[in-house]
Order: structure tokens, then C-alpha cells, then sequence
């Protein structure tokens, strides 16, 4: 993982999701958790898990990260993601609540 420092839960978050740890993945969201990824929402664990089977964690997915930063209380994180789904520059938005992550939100980085 990078050298870049994240804050709690975001950076247990991609330590799970670069080594490839799918209950660590799902365990970071709040049970109403929501993933949207280019415009096509999953809520709750079990839409979460079903999306990242294929896309995500199932798609061997890892992070290097760019740059982190703190925009009005979201955490932005950009990076260069690789994955046998989909490759390139990306930017996660993570609402949190509680520790827990309510909302990742995929974009281009």
C-alpha cells in the first residue's frame, strides 16, 4: 500500500480491499452501506457483495494510491486502480458514520 496516510475507516478499508480480504471489504460498511460506481447504486451487504464478486475484490482488485485529502468531511482518495474488471485512474468518494464507511462513491481520477 502507499506511504500516503489515510484516516480510520478508510485506510483499513484498502488494506482489506488490496489484500484481496472480502469480509474486511464488507465489514467496513454499515449494514446500509451504498456503493455507486459510475451512476449504478448497490446497497446494503448483500448488493455489495454480489457488485464486488465481479467487479471488485472477486476482480483481484488493488489501489495504488495518488493522493488523499479531506473535502468538507468526505474522504477523497485518488488513485491508479488495477483490476482484471476495469484499469485506471479512479477517485472514491467515502462518506462515513460511526467508523464505518456509509458510502463509497466511484468516479474518474
Amino acid at each position: 500500500m502507499s506511504s500516503i496516510s489515510l484516516p480510520e475507516p478508510v485506510a483499513s478499508f484498502w488494506e482489506a480491499v488490496n489484500a484481496h480480504d472480502e469480509q474486511g471489504f464488507l465489514d467496513a460498511f454499515t449494514a446500509e452501506g451504498a456503493v455507486d460506481d459510475w451512476g449504478r447504486t448497490f446497497t446494503g451487504r448483500k448488493e455489495i457483495k454480489a457488485w464486488s464478486d465481479r467487479e471488485f475484490i472477486g476482480a483481484r482488485g488493488t489501489l495504488e494510491i495518488h493522493s488523499a485529502s479531506d473535502e468538507n468531511g468526505q474522504i477523497i482518495v485518488v488513485g491508479d486502480w488495477k483490476s482484471n474488471y476495469a484499469n485506471g485512474l479512479s477517485k472514491f468518494t467515502f462518506e462515513t458514520s460511526g467508523g464505518k464507511l456509509d458510502k463509497m462513491t466511484i468516479r474518474e481520477g
